[in-house]
């Protein structure tokens, strides 16, 4: 069984930065595919990035590419969410989660979820 923990979110003004963490426990974040999903008021959860559980091979959304980057640190067993030049329309709860096999945008196809950090930017 793994867990996982999410901090970092806050209220942070547009065009500034912010770095999520989700410290994993219960398993080394390295067997799993770690990805980064988030989820605004009345919207679905949408697939942000994931780094992937063979060969470390990063993947992101279209969208957030140029502005967002997933690392892990294996010594702290720790995944991380650089976020830079924040948008207002990057408002969410923003989640982890971890899967063994599936589809890497897919929500359904992640097993373990954490609760979620609140990203609030300011116009």
């Amino acid at each position: 069984q793994v867990q996982l923990v999410e901090s970092g979110g806050g209220l942070v003004q547009a065009g500034g930065s912010l770095r999520l963490s989700c410290a994993v426990s219960g398993r080394t974040f390295s067997t799993y595919t770690m990805g980064w999903f988030r989820q605004a008021p009345g919207k679905e959860r949408e697939f942000v990035t994931a780094i992937r559980r063979s060969g470390g091979n990063t993947v992101y959304s279209d969208s957030m590419k140029d502005r967002f980057t997933i690392s892990g640190d294996n010594a702290k067993n720790t995944v991380y969410l650089q976020m830079n030049s924040l948008k207002p329309e990057d408002t969410a709860v923003y989640y982890c989660a971890a899967q063994l096999f599936g589809t890497i945008y897919r929500p359904s196809d992640y097993g373990y979820w954490g609760r979620g950090t609140q990203v609030t930017v300011s116009s």
